[in-house]
């Protein structure tokens, strides 16, 4: 017994009322998740695909949808040629490939897309080193690279002088051609860029001796790029028109020139905003005065409030890294200030912090104070009155 179809509709998915538009969308998703090609030794997919293409062959032609609406699957049981007995020679499977499965066919080239109209050139690229101020203000910086240049002996043509290069005799001057091959869902008609022109539609016979038929000469030429200022590393900047030349009468490309900006000692960068670190004697942290800062724009004095803790950290406005697309802005600097302790001591200096540190009850002498009387214990706190005071 043979098996019963399904519903064209079921099969997509979709409700009888479905525009056009609905029903190539459901087919669309099918096609693709059950496409041969992508599920490779898939018997059931195959099956799946081969059903989803029967429905859509009948319900995208409208005069083959009015038959189908009107007698169902019997409208096309005498058709024989395709899966199930249905006939898929009238259904122009090149014409729903080639919109359709894009990515499989031709590159997603839309129908009647020429290969030899005029292209733009490949980009060339390179790269520059820049210090840390360089990347935050811009600079001018020189660049040597190998170009391609228009011959001068054929004038770019590639032929040899007093020749001229021909059109190709097999895309006839098109670019591309034609072959058709047979598949389980009819005819395919595919289009590939012409092995014999490489898609340029003409061909030389006899080339130039100078540049081989390219009609470019390769160059070593120098460039000056300017360097945007808040550029930072990884980045590029883009020199328009300088790269390779185009074909077939297109713009050349571009030179892409990419920064690699060196580490600073003091100065560490993220995004538009600037960090450092400043030490600060512990005398400034505990009564106050003034730290010099270093950023970008030079040294800044810096007021620090008495009983400043370390790792204090306090925002520079506007002195950070300006904006690549406006220089106006600017980002900030953030500054951790750290209380610095001398690491060498004249005998008067660890006297002296002996007796504040005994003064002011610090760590130092904690085990020695916790054995004192309740008597030395007032004393000390009468001492620590007549310091303070």
């Amino acid at each position: 017994m043979a098996e019963q179809k399904r519903d064209y509709y079921e099969v997509l998915g979709v409700d009888k009322n479905a525009d056009d538009a609905a029903i190539k969308k459901a087919y669309r998703v099918l096609a693709k998740k059950y496409h041969p090609d992508m599920n490779p030794g898939d018997a059931e997919a195959e099956k799946k695909f081969k059903e989803a293409s029967e429905a859509y062959a009948v319900l995208s032609d409208p005069e083959k949808r009015r038959q189908y609406d009107q007698f169902g699957h019997a409208a096309f049981e005498q058709g024989g040629g395709g899966p199930g007995g249905f006939d898929f020679t009238g259904a122009d499977f090149s014409d729903i490939f080639s919109d359709i499965f894009g990515d499989f066919f031709g590159g997603g080239r839309s129908r009647g897309a020429r290969n030899n109209g005029p292209m733009k050139g490949a980009n060339l690229r390179t790269s520059v080193r820049l210090t840390f101020e360089e990347a935050v203000f811009g600079c001018k910086k020189e660049i040597e690279l190998t170009v391609k240049e228009s011959c001068k002996t054929c004038n770019g043509t590639g032929a040899k002088p007093g020749t001229t290069p021909e059109t190709c005799p097999k895309c006839k001057g098109n670019g591309q051609v034609v072959f058709t091959q047979q598949s389980f869902f009819g005819t395919v008609r595919n289009v590939q860029t012409c092995p014999e022109c490489q898609g340029s539609g003409k061909v030389i016979k006899e080339k130039c001796a100078d540049c081989s038929g390219t009609g470019y000469i390769p160059m070593r030429k120098r460039y000056s790029v300017d360097i945007p200022a808040g550029i930072d590393s990884g980045q590029s900047t883009r020199m328009p028109g300088l790269g390779e030349p185009g074909i077939n009468g297109g713009p050349r490309g571009d030179i892409l020139v990419e920064v690699i900006v060196g580490r600073h000692p003091i100065f560490q960068r993220q995004d538009m905003n600037i960090f450092s670190t400043v030490p600060m004697s512990f005398a400034v942290a505990a009564l106050g005065g003034e730290v010099l800062i270093d950023t970008v724009d030079g040294k800044v004095a810096y007021d620090v409030k008495p009983g400043t803790q370390t790792d204090t950290k306090v925002r520079l406005k506007g002195k950070g890294v300006p904006s690549v697309r406006n220089r106006e802005i600017r980002g900030d600097h953030y500054v951790t200030l750290v209380v610095q302790v001398p690491d060498k001591l004249s005998h008067e200096a660890k006297e002296l912090l002996k007796q504040f540190d005994e003064i002011t009850d610090d760590s130092l002498n904690a085990a020695k104070k916790a054995s004192e009387s309740d008597d030395s214990g007032e004393n000390k706190d009468n001492k620590k009155k007549k310091f303070w005071k």
